[in-house]
């Protein structure tokens, strides 16, 4: 018997832009989305926030390494907001992807869906 090779779907993201799966803040249109580079390299655009961080990825292992977030005059809500997501996401032990979802698990979870258009 032989092992069929992952499917893509089942890959991490690399190369991808994802948006975080959450209701949006009040008076803001605006989703934290990850744009992911083909070496792991991650451009952060949050609630209010910005900044860049690192994914390394082995298997379903999964480490998070954020760089310096740009302060952008945040309203305190959003910036705690952008704070314990980024907190979230350094927490996350392991991923998992099903089709355009992508969850990353740790003490929290979260949802981030693909950008397919």
């Amino acid at each position: 018997m032989q092992a069929a090779p992952a499917h893509a779907d089942e890959e991490f993201p690399f190369g991808l832009e994802m948006m975080l799966d959450a209701a949006r803040q009040p008076g803001s249109k605006r989703l934290p989305t990850l744009d992911i580079g083909d070496g792991g390299e991650v451009i952060l655009e949050l609630w209010c926030k910005g900044g860049k961080g690192q994914f390394s990825v082995a298997g379903n292992t999964v480490i998070f390494s954020a760089g310096p977030l740009q302060d952008r005059a945040c309203p305190p809500a959003r910036a705690q907001a952008d704070d314990e997501l980024v907190a979230t996401l350094s927490e996350a032990a392991t991923w998992k992807r099903q089709g355009d979802v992508v969850s990353f698990m740790g003490p929290k979870s979260l949802r981030f869906r693909i950008n397919t258009n």
